[in-house]
């Protein structure tokens, strides 16, 4: 048996359709996957940006009704924060407009247009993970299928040789063991990303949330004291 025999692309191409197939949608997972990576990556470095950078201008002293008119501009290019702002301010006006002036029932209403307008920017944020957690998860069993399949063809072709020798037995069970490795190819990456990003998208969501409660103590302070402060800055 020479090297060339028991190379990667030789043990794949010897190896049974079942093992192939194996191997086939461990590389199209691994690909998916490594796409998703990076996807994710400029995404989450873009949102970190946008949030930190309306955060800034937040607190920057701009009137909220500036802000609010800047945030409506950039309903489509602002960041997530941004976009909660704008829902809370938005629902915020609208409530000041039908002249309800009961503290309780304002806040309430804007913390609610605010919840739900987080939950659906998080969730936009969060789309693709789950794809990372499936890959890192089933691809380590989807490669011990075919790791498992290979071997018993292989033991299936040994029952007709009279003699087996190393020789004879080592090419069978390294194809099948090139399904594992390609397995855990296409987890380790995956499992690694999953982590990384499910921490970084915590973050996100807690500095949201932190703005949420922050962004509603200032209207709860207005609200309680003249109608027009919501106009100045903060």
């Amino acid at each position: 048996m020479n090297n060339q025999d028991m190379s990667i692309l030789h043990l794949v191409l010897q190896a049974s359709w079942v093992v192939q197939l194996v191997m086939l949608i461990l590389v199209a997972a691994s690909v998916a996957s490594w796409a998703m990576i990076f996807r994710k990556m400029q995404t989450l470095n873009k949102v970190r940006a946008q949030n930190e950078g309306f955060e800034q201008d937040f607190w920057s002293g701009t009137s909220l009704n500036d802000l609010y008119i800047s945030a409506t501009r950039n309903a489509k290019t602002g960041g997530p924060m941004e976009r909660v702002f704008a829902s809370g301010m938005r629902e915020y006006q609208k409530l000041r407009e039908r002249r309800i002036t009961n503290a309780d029932t304002l806040m309430d209403g804007t913390r609610r247009a605010m919840r739900a307008s987080f939950q659906r920017e998080m969730d936009e944020i969060e789309s693709g993970l789950p794809f990372l957690g499936t890959v890192a998860s089933v691809s380590p069993y989807v490669g011990l299928f075919g790791t498992v399949w290979g071997v018993m063809h292989a033991f299936t072709g040994f029952a007709n040789m009279e003699q087996i020798t190393l020789a004879t037995v080592a090419p069978g069970i390294a194809e099948a063991l090139v399904a594992t490795a390609m397995g855990l190819f296409a987890a380790i990456p995956a499992v690694t990303a999953y982590n990384r990003y499910a921490h970084k998208i915590d973050r996100i969501a807690s500095q949201q949330e932190t703005f949420i409660e922050e962004f509603s103590n200032i209207l709860q302070r207005n609200v309680s004291g003249v109608g027009s402060s919501t106009a100045s800055g903060h």
